[in-house]
């Protein structure tokens, strides 16, 4: 049996070390989706988790010998947005690179960028939006966070797995799953940032963008000779890393940064290559059925 990916972190808490009764309990919450749900210690004000089913996070484990839970494979990444709130670490960075004092910077979340022509409601929304507002001056930084999506059959199998198991180890995840970058990139970040950059661009602001280590190397990684001159470009990318504390749990801290014109940025997103031949009939074989 080879690697896969499974949970990482689960409302919150790194998956490995939940007992038995912790996975059971969690199961079955996920799969109630009532209002029960655990608070989300990484959003303000801890408000009840509005993710379906939970997860934070996904990560490569191997098999053990005995098909249970294995050790974890590279970093997690990040298929919930509200994990990027995380000590507001992404705001606080992004006022730091543009110039604003601590004291001085203030935050809107999803701030209506456009609307419908026909019944002027919002359409379209900004994220976050990092300003300084001073007398006669208000500087702003849009900043949009992209988690990934994943591909494969959906997690409820899962969590029923978790919820009926009585084995004090984790079960092995019951199906292949894997963070679908292409489509998180090319399909759904490349679209909102050709509609938005452009216009701040016009109003002489810019676009921040935050995805974690494993999107970013996914997509090509660190630019050879990259900028961090903030006239270089449009869109600052923020590149947040999960680091592993010492009691296993994982804290989102600062990575790398760079400025990209948009046009660069595109091209960061389309970048794909042809996967090998092994690795296609691999991929053919398993999606084979009769007629």
């Amino acid at each position: 049996m080879s690697a896969r990916y499974g949970i990482a972190e689960w409302y919150g808490r790194p998956f490995p070390s939940l007992s038995r009764e912790e996975r059971r309990q969690l199961g079955d919450i996920a799969l109630t989706r009532g209002g029960n749900a655990p608070p989300c210690p990484f959003q303000r004000n801890l408000p009840p988790c509005r993710k379906r089913g939970g997860v934070c996070s996904l990560q490569r484990y191997e098999p053990s010998d005995d098909g249970r839970l294995g050790p974890p494979e590279g970093d997690p990444a990040i298929v919930c947005p509200a994990r990027f709130e995380e000590r507001r670490l992404l705001i606080v960075w992004l006022a730091e690179i543009v110039g604003f004092e601590r004291d001085e910077a203030m935050v809107a979340r999803e701030v209506a960028f456009m609307h419908g022509t026909g019944t002027d409601k919002p359409a379209g929304k900004i994220d976050l939006v990092v300003a300084r507002a001073t007398e006669g001056d208000l500087r702003w930084y849009g900043l949009e966070i992209q988690a990934v999506y994943f591909s494969g059959i959906g997690m409820d199998s899962e969590f029923e797995n978790l919820r009926d198991d009585d084995s004090n180890r984790p079960p092995f995840p019951n199906a292949i799953r894997r963070p679908d970058w292409r489509s998180s990139s090319a399909k759904r970040l490349m679209p909102q940032l050709q509609v938005k950059v452009p216009t701040l661009r016009r109003w002489g602001s810019k676009m921040a963008v935050a995805v974690d280590r494993p999107f970013f190397e996914a997509v090509g990684g660190v630019s050879p000779d990259y900028s961090r001159d903030l006239d270089d470009g449009d869109v600052v990318w923020l590149i947040p890393e999960l680091a592993r504390g010492d009691d296993g749990s994982w804290r989102l801290t600062k990575g790398h940064w760079e400025v990209l014109t948009l046009e660069a940025t595109v091209d960061k997103l389309l970048a794909a290559e042809t996967v090998r031949r092994a690795k296609f009939e691999q991929d053919l074989r398993m999606k084979l059925e009769p007629l």
